[in-house]
């Protein structure tokens, strides 16, 4: 069975090295998950105020509403994620009681150019997919340290993280067909 995962950047930049990360590492999934990426950089900052009629919101909730599954991937700031990232999971559980994200399985990839690999924003964004009662991949972990040198210039991971990110992808794979 194919299943659609929405794929969750928390870096905005067009050429961030967590996109470069996350796009080869889906190469690697199996055949059976179709990934999309659900931008977020135009949502406006979550006001519940101007949710009306808002169209960016409308097509990010509907996005999320229409996947199986979530995989973020995330960039370290300020031993958390970046405040787009947190914008975003706050637009996708409003307005209360209509949650987009309840119950549908995530996985998380953190990435940092220095040696502690996101390992904040990894767990910060856990402890809001607790609450927002997404079932999230324990193991593997995936913390990307040097992520500046993670894929190679054909954009594909390094060969020596390629075996790694095959398992990280066949336990989402299936988490999600666990969860389903």
């Amino acid at each position: 069975m194919a299943y659609n995962v929405a794929i969750i950047i928390g870096s905005l930049r067009k050429d961030s090295f967590t996109r470069k990360l996350v796009n080869a590492a889906i190469k690697l999934a199996p055949a059976n998950l179709k990934f999309e990426t659900v931008e977020i950089g135009d949502l406006p900052l979550f006001n519940q105020d101007t949710e009306a009629g808002n169209a960016a919101v409308k097509t990010f909730r509907d996005k999320i509403a229409a996947a199986d599954a979530v995989l973020f991937a995330t960039p370290e700031h300020n031993r958390s994620v970046p405040a787009a990232l947190k914008n975003a999971l706050d637009w996708g559980s409003r307005p209360w009681g209509q949650s987009k994200w309840g119950g549908k399985p995530a996985a998380v990839i953190s990435t940092s150019i220095g040696n502690i690999a996101g390992f904040g924003a990894n767990h910060h964004l856990r402890q809001s997919l607790a609450f927002l009662n997404m079932p999230t991949l324990g193991q593997p972990e995936a913390y990307v340290a040097f992520a500046d040198k993670a894929v190679d210039d054909k954009g594909n991971i390094v060969e020596a993280s390629k075996e790694f990110f095959t398992g990280f992808m066949a336990a989402f794979a299936a988490l999600i067909a666990k969860s389903k």
